[in-house]
């Protein structure tokens, strides 16, 4: 029998206050707590109906009825916080990446299975109708081999404008510390497209990348990878924090045929126009069906696809870049 499950969120930035959205629509979800820094966050969670608010991501974690948390933190609090929430029995659905290398990513890990909660790191791309469409497509057999790829995520990263005045927003601090976010754009973007692809065609053979450092940053602002995976299948990742037009797609290139996906945003207006009317905007829907997905693994007893032990093989490549690295000039 299906049951609430009780919730905890940590963090509300700009996903963080996503997820709080989507999980008040849930049936299947009790939003009990929320907690952030911000005063000005946790307002936002009182007017949405949460009862209890934290500043203290510990204090929500000692709450004995809560079952599972999502968190959605700056990348260095991932291991401090998912350790602490699975030594405290709760689920994990952890937003991407999984830690800033792979020995945090192994303890976050290790922590998940000593405590037997379950652990599912957020990859929406793979909730998104277009990049469901071309799975399905490369899996009917119309492509022949798929001898080459493409995926691309382009766009602004923490450089980002307001649309109506094109001024930039202000970078937190954490976003360009490299210590604190343990890489650049390859570990942010990078990570979602490494995944896709790996989604696509399974365990990756080899890697080679350029990290570019168009704003002369201690962390690379774009990078192109090539991965060769054990099929066979030769991709090139493409990412970058470069353009305030934002692009995410990817290309199969197959001995038959080829096919192109990429998402296409909805202007700012009518996704207004849907949350006046309390429909999910198109841009939420995949971070729905992810979280759905999650609370579908802890009432059904199911081993989440996209688990920690998945991510950290994201990880362990972007690892392998950033060691043998080639900076771009």
């Amino acid at each position: 029998m299906t049951r609430k499950i009780n919730l905890g969120l940590i963090g509300l930035g700009l996903i963080g206050k996503v997820h709080l959205k989507n999980c008040l629509g849930l049936k299947t979800v009790n939003v009990q707590a929320v907690t952030d820094v911000s005063k000005k966050a946790l307002k936002f969670a009182r007017e949405m109906g949460v009862k209890q608010v934290f500043t203290d991501y510990n204090e929500l974690l000692r709450q004995p009825t809560i079952d599972a948390v999502i968190i959605s933190l700056p990348t260095y609090l991932h291991a401090p916080c998912a350790i602490s929430a699975a030594e405290n029995g709760k689920h994990v659905f952890l937003e991407k990446p999984l830690a800033r290398n792979p020995k945090e990513g192994k303890e976050i890990v290790s922590a998940a299975r000593r405590y037997g909660v379950k652990l599912m790191v957020g990859y929406p791309l793979r909730f998104f109708s277009e990049f469901e469409e071309a799975k399905e497509i490369m899996e009917s057999g119309v492509l022949g081999d798929i001898q080459t790829a493409h995926a691309v995520n382009i766009g602004a990263g923490p450089f980002f404008h307001r649309a109506e005045s094109m001024i930039p927003r202000p970078v937190p601090e954490w976003w360009l510390n490299k210590e604190l976010t343990g890489g650049g754009v390859l570990l942010d973007l990078g990570s979602h497209m490494i995944n896709l692809a790996r989604w696509f065609f399974g365990e990756v053979k080899s890697v080679k990348a350029y990290l570019g450092h168009r704003f002369d940053l201690d962390l690379e602002d774009h990078a192109v990878c090539t991965l060769v995976f054990e099929s066979g299948t030769v991709a090139i990742v493409n990412v970058g924090w470069f353009s305030q037009k934002a692009t995410v797609g990817i290309e199969l290139y197959g001995t038959v045929g080829h096919v192109q996906k990429y998402y296409r945003s909805p202007s700012r207006a009518i996704t207004a126009i849907q949350l006046i009317l309390g429909r999910t905007p198109r841009f939420f829907k995949p971070y729905l069906k992810e979280v759905s997905y999650f609370i579908n693994c802890i009432n059904e007893d199911g081993r989440p696809l996209l688990s920690g032990g998945d991510a950290l093989k994201d990880l362990e490549i972007i690892a392998q870049v950033y060691k043998n690295q080639v900076r771009l000039e």
